[in-house]
């Protein structure tokens, strides 16, 4: 599994929706996830990159476990969701800072179609608040928004997830391009 993890996080990386150190990837297996260690180079997983832990409840190895564990438990307890991909996406963060709401509407055909909203939540990094405030936006939702922190995306894959946080950039750059212009 960690070789699909690593597939991914460099895809982020080169793709630069994430800085390397930072952002963190989860899939889960049965009752245990498997995720990114803190402070992991996601384009450079391997095998020790990686831990396992269990959803429900805490074990020995959270302390070495992304910070973002909390959230992504919180995640896997409250929706469908098989993968988590957590990334800072630079046209995502940005637009949470400049949004007057709690969502964006994507301007785009494909955002439109796809994405139809999305939302924006709030919580300091690994806090039960924005576990919480992510398992809401994402009982409904593909991918949402960490406010000044990033987008958060699910599915029943990392390829699923992968493709939510592209469109997720993609529809919050056109939209902060189009606004740019405007002025």
């Amino acid at each position: 599994m960690w070789q699909e993890m690593a597939k991914y996080g460099k895809k982020l990386v080169d793709h630069g929706l994430v800085e390397s150190n930072f952002g963190n990837i989860s899939v889960r297996i049965a009752d245990k996830m498997i995720i990114t260690r803190s402070g992991a180079a996601l384009d450079e997983i391997t095998e020790n990159s990686v831990v396992e832990v269990p959803i429900e409840g805490t074990s020995e190895l959270d302390r070495i476990a992304s910070t973002e564990t909390i959230v992504h438990r919180a995640i896997y307890n409250n929706t469908p969701a098989l993968a988590i991909l957590h990334a800072h996406c630079p046209y995502s963060v940005t637009q949470t800072l400049i949004a007057d709401s709690d969502s964006i509407i994507p301007l785009d055909s494909e955002g439109i179609h796809f994405l139809h909203e999305i939302p924006i939540f709030k919580g300091m990094m690994g806090t039960g608040e924005l576990a919480e405030a992510a398992a809401e936006a994402l009982s409904d939702h593909q991918g949402a928004i960490a406010y000044s922190h990033g987008t958060f995306a699910v599915g029943k894959t990392l390829a699923d997830a992968y493709i939510i946080t592209t469109q997720i950039e993609h529809s919050c750059r056109i939209k902060y391009l189009v606004d740019l212009a405007k002025k």
